[in-house]
């Protein structure tokens, strides 16, 4: 063989085998990094004009993937949010309706699905269902998390972590602290395998803590009041009687957490504790990028609920305005997301399993009932649900806010109220994003809500939701009133014998 022969074999080989990597690169399924922030409301992001919001990650993140501008929780609380988070069903399917109920271990969820698909998995931060134990949940190689909420600054032996079933002293600012768990396990995972990291964030869950590095820094801006705060405003906006009340609770304006908080000024905290989140977002995409696995890898940001500062006179989540289901939701998958994407159907978290099974290729079992929006990255006009069906069940130790059934769509939401006497609600979201005008007594959509309301039935049944689930009561009971504030409010024009 001569010399020059020699050398075109060898090119030829070289060809070759980076070609076989490039075929097993791109055969092998992409890494999933999910981040999950407690609370976040879906305006608060730059990219979404909030003026409070500092969130250059977050919007760098939008900006090189798509921003899902009409992404939904089915309830917004806690527990049953990340529960149908991790198995792709309703409430009512798997059952944890408040924040002391287990998901049924004859339930997988996607981590025991990926794991079992090959992927190295990690669980860091808030698990936060069923109860205030933090112990290792099946499907997770890796676990570190904590009981309950969590707290945002170490106190001693009182904020412990569990770390694998050790317990481990926190030992700084929990949203770095996590993300330091987060970098560390990515830096030690194998390439020879895909990994799954879901990163769980106990910011910005109350009471409102920033990093040190960020106490002050919106001290000058200036707060949103919303316009449809003032008993006024609910009054005019033909709300039920429900909500008029709340607004005088420990879920109300007129009595926040039964204290004088000024909430203006907890809105502000809420948006500075936010930055550290951005800041982790920062650090894991960097992390990605310097390992040149950015491409390989799909990167979800979403928040778990929203929060009310002062919308129709309440704080807090759980009901179905749209301050309370709608969340972020960012994606970033290079090659199947373009830069820039905007999609505004109706998403939500339900989609989260099945979506990232479909991107690892694993066939979603057949008790999800949520969608994969891969369909949708690669083109937002696809086939895709007209309405989401969203759910919240009393508890007893939150009694001011009653048991809902709502369908959302692109224009219209009803919302269905169960268990109290009072009207329901109907939105034109169109017309009226803030939802400051109740027209379920409007003659002018009467055919739409009866039509939205047999919809919302027709779901429930589909889905096994025709049933009420109840539990004894756990805890305390936040049922208190200011003798200050406004007085028990009159039922609605609708009710009152003309």
């Amino acid at each position: 063989m001569t010399t020059r022969t020699a050398i075109c074999a060898l090119l030829v080989a070289a060809l070759l085998g980076c070609a076989s990597l490039a075929h097993a690169q791109a055969a092998r399924p992409r890494n999933i990094v999910f981040i999950l922030t407690d609370d976040h409301r879906y305006d608060a992001l730059g990219i979404a004009g909030h003026p409070l919001a500092r969130t250059p990650n977050m919007d760098a993140l939008a900006r090189g993937g798509a921003h899902m501008r009409n992404a939904f929780v089915t309830t917004a609380l806690c527990s049953p949010s990340r529960a149908s988070i991790l198995t792709g069903t309703y409430a009512h399917t798997h059952g944890v309706v408040d924040n002391f109920t287990p998901i049924p271990p004859t339930l997988p969820n996607v981590g025991q699905l990926l794991k079992s698909a090959g992927y190295q998995t990690a669980l860091i931060g808030k698990w936060h269902i069923g109860n205030e134990d933090d112990k290792p949940q099946p499907g997770f190689d890796h676990w570190v998390s904590f009981r309950g909420q969590g707290e945002y600054l170490p106190r001693g032996t009182s904020t412990m972590l569990n770390v694998d079933g050790r317990r481990v002293p926190q030992k700084g600012y929990i949203t770095d602290e996590l993300t330091d768990y987060a970098v560390n396990w990515l830096s030690q995972t194998s390439r020879e395998r895909p990994f799954f990291l879901y990163l769980s964030h106990k910011g910005v869950h109350a009471d409102f803590a920033p990093a040190e590095r960020h106490k002050g820094s919106l001290k000058d801006a200036p707060v949103p009041s919303p316009t449809t705060m003032s008993l006024e405003a609910a009054d005019a906006g033909r709300f039920p009687t429900w909500v008029r009340n709340q607004r005088n609770s420990w879920h109300g304006v007129e009595y926040p957490y039964h204290s004088t908080l000024d909430v203006a000024e907890y809105y502000r905290r809420y948006m500075e504790t936010l930055r550290a989140v951005d800041d982790s977002v920062g650090r894991v995409v960097e992390w990605l990028r310097r390992e040149n696995l950015l491409d390989s890898t799909m990167v979800v940001y979403m928040g778990d609920n929203g929060f009310a500062f002062g919308e129709h006179g309440l704080i807090d989540k759980r009901t179905a305005f749209d301050w309370s289901m709608r969340v972020p939701m960012l994606v970033s998958a290079p090659g199947l997301v373009r830069p820039g994407t905007v999609i505004d159907r109706v998403v939500a978290n339900i989609d989260i399993t099945p979506t990232v099974l479909d991107l690892a290729g694993v066939e979603a079992p057949a008790h999800v009932q949520g969608r994969s929006m891969l369909p949708l990255f690669r083109d937002a006009s696809a086939p895709w649900r007209e309405h989401l069906l969203y759910e919240y069940y009393w508890e007893w130790s939150f009694p001011q806010t009653p048991t809902q059934f709502a369908l959302r769509g692109e224009r219209f939401k009803y919302v269905f109220t169960h268990g109290v006497w009072d009207v329901d609600m109907f939105f034109d979201l169109q017309a009226d994003p803030q939802e400051s005008r109740n027209l379920i007594d409007d003659p002018a959509h009467k055919a739409t809500i009866d039509a939205m309301r047999t919809q919302l039935f027709a779901t429930l049944k589909e889905t096994g939701g025709l049933k009420i689930p109840l539990y004894p009561p756990i805890g305390g009971q936040q049922r208190l009133r200011n003798p200050a504030g406004s007085t028990a409010q009159p039922f609605p024009p609708a009710i009152q014998k003309r």
